[in-house]
């Protein structure tokens, strides 16, 4: 890290995230409730991405509990700890939303291996390749 990135401190952007994380810590909210809330204040085109992803998840590993990860909504398996997670454009300011997989998901190939994923639309293909992902994310 640069000195004057050191200066600079947390941006507004890496503030709010934090801020959501102590919210989610102290919350009783529902997973599903949860997840709802951080998609209705994406903008379109990243809800539409979100809510499909939301549905692929849900669909291809029902025994992942819906939740929000520094308000963003993610997955998490028995032990708590998150699996997959979506993380919208309009979050950092990216020019793209995005796929990940924690450490947790079970997506090891060789000594390398892709766990983040860019989003800009989803096709048909696209949506088998996240299905499939989650599914092996899952597998003992």
């Amino acid at each position: 890290m640069s000195p004057n990135a050191q200066k600079a401190g947390l941006t507004a952007e890496e503030k709010a995230a934090l801020k959501a994380t102590l919210k989610e810590r102290k919350s009783n909210e529902d997973g599903e409730k949860a997840v709802a809330e951080a998609l209705k204040k994406m903008a379109p085109a990243d809800r539409a991405i979100g809510k499909r992803v939301h549905a692929l998840v849900r669909n291809a590993a029902p025994s992942l509990v819906p939740r929000t990860w520094y308000g963003m909504p993610a997955y998490a398996n028995a032990d708590g700890k998150v699996v997959v997670f979506f993380r919208d454009a309009g979050k950092f300011k990216e020019r793209y939303s995005t796929l990940g997989f924690n450490d947790s998901a079970k997506l090891d190939k060789g000594n390398m291996w892709p766990i983040v994923f860019a989003l800009t639309k989803l096709t048909p293909a696209d949506e088998k390749t996240i299905t499939a992902l989650v599914k092996k994310a899952m597998s003992r």
